[in-house]
C-alpha cells in the first residue's frame, strides 16, 4: 500500500500561505482545514495553511512525513440516512515547531500573503504567563505571547502599514475567545513596554473575532483504520474521523464573508454581530441535553448516548426535555430552534460514534449548573412552576452522585470536594433534609436554590419516587 505524501499524490498545486494556524490536533484538521480545503475547491480563495505546533511535543513530525496530506472521514446520519465520505485534504503546507527554530516561526510574519490567524490551543491555551518577560525572548511559552511576538515582527517588517493587518479567529471553547485573546496580547504589549504606535496598530489593524465551533471530531479511527486505509488505497496515519454536521459562528465585521466566502462553498458558517444566542442555543440544547441525559440513562442501564436516545422511553424523555422545557425558555425563532434540536437528536443517534455516558459524566454538577440550571430557572420564572422533566433530570443527577446504585459502585469523576459533599449528604436518610441541603449549597450552584419552593417540593417528591423504585 502506498504511503500518503506528495510524491504518491503528484500535481497538488502549491498555493500562497494565507492562514497561520496555531494547533495541529484532530479538531482543527477535521473542521477548519476541511472547510478551507472546500473553499479552495469551490471559490477563488486560493490559500494554503501553515500550521504552528503550540506545544513542544505534538504531531508535527508525523504530519510533515505525509507532507501535510491526510483524509477526513465523515460518518453519520443526514436526514436519517447513513453516510460515509472521505476527502483528501491538500491545503495544509506542513507544521512548524517554534521550539526547534523560533526565528523561522517569527519569519511567518513577513509573508505579504498572510491574512488570517486561526487557533485552537485548548481552553488553557489563552492565558497570560509572566515568565514570558520580554519580546526578545529566545522562546515564549504561552500562545498569546507567541502571537504578540509574531505581530510585533510583522509590524516592524511592514513599518506599521495598515495593509499588513490580519484577521484573528480563535476556536478555543471559552466565551468571548477573541476578546480574551486580544486582552492578553495588549497586556503583553504593556508588560514588554512596547511602543504606543504598535499598540495603536493592533487596535486599528488587527481584528479579533469571537467564534463558536460545533462539530464532533473523534479523530483517528483506530478500530477501523485497516478497513479505511484499504478503501483509500493509501497508508494514511493521519485520518481524521468526524460527524457530517458542522457549524462555525463568527462574530465580527461582516466583510469577513468576502475574505472567507464560506457561504459560496455551501458551508454552514454564520457571520453575526452577536453570537451569544447561538452559544446559548448550543449550550442549552446540545450540551444541556447531554448533561440531563447521562444520569437517568446510566441508572437505567445504558452505556452510550446512541442506545439511550434510541430507547423508546429514554429517547422520548430526552426529546420532551428539549422541545417542551428547554426551547420555550430561549429567545430565538422557534422554527430555528426546533430545526437545530432535530439536528442534535440525529447527531446523538450517529451509529458511527460510540459516545460513552461515563465520559460525558465528567464534572456533571458544574456542567448541570451551566448547561441545564438556567433553563430550569427560566422555566420557573416564565411558567411559575417547576419543569417536570428537568426536575427528574436533576433528581437522577443527585441520585447518581450517591456513588452506588443497586449494589454497584459508580465511578464518579468530579472535584474531590463535590464528591465528598455528596458522600456525606447521602448518609442522611430524610430525603427532604437531603434536598434542602443540596439546594442550599451555593458552592454547587452559585445561588441558594432552596427558596424556590416549587422546585424543592418537586425534587423531593421525585427523589422519593426514585428511592421506591
Amino acid at each position: 500500500m502506498k504511503k500518503l505524501n506528495r510524491q504518491t499524490v503528484p500535481d497538488i498545486p502549491i498555493k500562497p500561505v494565507r492562514i497561520v494556524q496555531f494547533g495541529e490536533g484532530n479538531f482543527l484538521r477535521g473542521f477548519v482545514d476541511w472547510m478551507v480545503d472546500i473553499l479552495n475547491e469551490q471559490t477563488d480563495f486560493d490559500g494554503d495553511i501553515q500550521i504552528v505546533q503550540p506545544l513542544k511535543e505534538g504531531m508535527g513530525d508525523l504530519i510533515n512525513e505525509q507532507d501535510g496530506l491526510y483524509h477526513v472521514l465523515l460518518e453519520g446520519l443526514e436526514k436519517g440516512k447513513k453516510i460515509q465520505r472521505t476527502r483528501l485534504i491538500t491545503t495544509v503546507r506542513g507544521v512548524l515547531n517554534p521550539y526547534e527554530d523560533y526565528d523561522v516561526f517569527l519569519k511567518l510574519a513577513e509573508n505579504p500573503d498572510l491574512q488570517f490567524i486561526i487557533s485552537n490551543t485548548t481552553e488553557a491555551g489563552i492565558s497570560f504567563d509572566e515568565n514570558d518577560e520580554t519580546v526578545n525572548a529566545i522562546m515564549h511559552t504561552s500562545f498569546p505571547a507567541k502571537l504578540t511576538a509574531l505581530l510585533y515582527r510583522r509590524y516592524q517588517h511592514f513599518n506599521g502599514c495598515s495593509s499588513a493587518g490580519l484577521s484573528i479567529i480563535p476556536c478555543e471553547l471559552i466565551e468571548k475567545n477573541g476578546d480574551k485573546l486580544k486582552e492578553y496580547v495588549l497586556k503583553y504589549v504593556e508588560f514588554w513596554t512596547l511602543s504606543e504606535s504598535f499598540r495603536h496598530w493592533i487596535v486599528e489593524e488587527i481584528i479579533f473575532f469571537n467564534s463558536l465551533v460545533d462539530r464532533i471530531v473523534p479523530g483517528f479511527p483506530r478500530d477501523s483504520i485497516d478497513t479505511v486505509q484499504r478503501s483509500l488505497s493509501f497508508k494514511d496515519e493521519l485520518v481524521v474521523k468526524a460527524e457530517p454536521f458542522h457549524l462555525w459562528v463568527i462574530e465580527g465585521p461582516s466583510n469577513i464573508k468576502e475574505k472567507l466566502p464560506f457561504s459560496d462553498a455551501g458551508l454552514n458558517v454564520i457571520v453575526t454581530n452577536d453570537l451569544s444566542p447561538y452559544r446559548t442555543r448550543k449550550v442549552r440544547i446540545l450540551n444541556g441535553a447531554h448533561t440531563a441525559m447521562v444520569p437517568i440513562a446510566y441508572l437505567h442501564g445504558f452505556k452510550e448516548v446512541r442506545e439511550a436516545v434510541e430507547d423508546e422511553k429514554i429517547g422520548l424523555f430526552i426529546k420532551e426535555v428539549i422541545f417542551d422545557e428547554i426551547i420555550p425558555t430561549l429567545d430565538m425563532p422557534k422554527t430555528e430552534l426546533e430545526s437545530y434540536a432535530h439536528e442534535v437528536l440525529e447527531r446523538f443517534r450517529n451509529p458511527f460514534i460510540k459516545h460513552k455516558l461515563m465520559d460525558i459524566s465528567l464534572n456533571s454538577v458544574s456542567k448541570f449548573k451551566v448547561r441545564v440550571l438556567p433553563s430550569l430557572l427560566d422555566y420557573i420564572v416564565k411558567y411559575e412552576k417547576a419543569p417536570p422533566k428537568l426536575v427528574i433530570a436533576l433528581a437522577y443527577l443527585l441520585r447518581f452522585y450517591k456513588g452506588k446504585f443497586k449494589s454497584n459502585n459508580i465511578e464518579l469523576r468530579d472535584d474531590s470536594q463535590v464528591i465528598e459533599f455528596f458522600r456525606a449528604i447521602w448518609k442522611e436518610t430524610d430525603l427532604e433534609r437531603i434536598t434542602t441541603k443540596i439546594l442550599s449549597n451555593k458552592a454547587l450552584w452559585d445561588v441558594d436554590l432552596k427558596n424556590h419552593t416549587n422546585l424543592k417540593q418537586a425534587l423531593t417528591t421525585e427523589l422519593m419516587r426514585i428511592s421506591k423504585q
